[in-house]
């Protein structure tokens, strides 16, 4: 009876785990699809195909089930795609775009394959040993547990910075949460009793499963908001209003036309604001609006708008600081693309600038 009843609950779990699994693997390469791919961002990508591993998991347990003079071979294919899932994972991981400070230069390295990949072969061979020589490996048998278990250390860290950077402190907690979770069950796999190990990997895949979902979503979010408008769709007004904890007046300049319900007010130095506001006063006050900057052989005798491009450059991370936060934005993706939206260069290469906003969108408060 109890034996019975083991087995309908291993074709139970091998069902939900196979649909579930199955679902879940379409729906992450399904957002990749329409939106992963156009930005060359391949994590989404090895996230689901660890998700897949879990879908040919159930498969197993399905086609092995009620058969235990196969069951050697039941155990080494779940086992290899343990690793195989584990394996993605790692390899999703140099696609984050927050990662810890300690383990960047790592998983950032051009070694990262190899760091992952021997530790995994040299894993998967006392498996293979098991699963054709029906002999146990002894203390090496589980190796599939201990490179689960780095690879929760790993995962851990990493989706807590992500959601962190994100500013989803909730996420982050659930995220500590469920890898608790999934390294109580994978140290679970060393005991013998598979109707709670069921219960245990329901448990921390389906909440894994979720919350590969909510990271995705967190950086759909994340590229609505630190989408650049267009010159004509943001609107520029030089404020001038005391902070909170002094008398004292900030130069904040109001940005309109950004994704979400708030304007984003970014503060800055006196004479930044001051090179910002000459920007839109040309702009709005006279036919050309050009700045010049001054060469580096430059004349003694004239008076420059511009000291160098190195203002333009601080002026530029300055508002980014202020849009995205310190360390929030990349130099492709958010630079580049404010620079190409704020200013424009003359086009015989005379090193003048001027703001592309128009100047019906600029707003000067004196």
């Amino acid at each position: 009876m109890d034996t019975q009843v083991s087995h309908e609950i291993s074709m139970f779990y091998g069902w939900w785990q196979l649909s579930v699994c199955l679902f879940a693997f379409l729906s992450l390469m399904s957002i990749w699809y329409h939106i992963g791919k156009k930005q060359h961002d391949y994590g989404p990508v090895w996230l689901a195909l660890s998700v897949l591993c879990w879908a040919f998991s159930g498969l197993t347990e399905i086609v092995f089930n009620n058969t235990p003079a196969y069951s050697h071979y039941k155990d080494g294919l779940t086992s290899m795609l343990s690793l195989t899932n584990s394996l993605f994972i790692l390899m999703a991981l140099p696609w984050f775009k927050y990662l810890p400070a300690p383990f960047t230069p790592l998983i950032k390295s051009k070694l990262w394959p190899f760091i992952i990949g021997i530790p995994f072969a040299f894993a998967l061979f006392p498996t293979l040993f098991k699963m054709f020589l029906v002999r146990e490996a002894y203390v090496i048998n589980e190796l599939d547990v201990v490179y689960a278990l780095l690879t929760l250390i790993f995962l851990g860290f990493v989706l807590w910075e992500s959601f962190i950077k994100r500013r989803l402190l909730l996420l982050g907690w659930l995220a500590l949460i469920t890898i608790l979770v999934t390294l109580m069950a994978q140290i679970y796999k060393l005991m013998d009793n598979n109707i709670n190990l069921f219960l245990f990997s329901a448990i921390f895949k389906t909440s894994l499963i979720m919350l590969f979902f909510a990271l995705a979503l967190s950086w759909v979010k994340e590229l609505t908001e630190t989408l650049i408008p267009d010159p004509f769709q943001l609107k520029i007004k030089f404020i001038k209003k005391k902070t909170q904890k002094s008398t004292t007046m900030a130069n904040s300049v109001s940005l309109i036309g950004f994704p979400g319900d708030k304007d984003r007010i970014v503060q800055l130095t006196p004479a930044l604001y001051r090179l910002f506001k000459e920007f839109a006063q040309r702009k709005k006050d006279m036919t050309d609006g050009w700045l010049e900057i001054k060469p580096k052989n430059f004349d003694v005798a004239k008076d420059y708008d511009i000291s160098d491009h190195n203002e333009l450059k601080r002026l530029l991370e300055a508002i980014l600081n202020g849009l995205f936060g310190k360390k929030n934005w990349t130099k492709d993706k958010h630079y580049e693309p404010l620079k190409a939206t704020l200013f424009e260069m003359s086009e015989n290469r005379e090193r003048k600038i001027r703001l592309r906003i128009p100047k019906e969108n600029i707003h000067i408060d004196y």
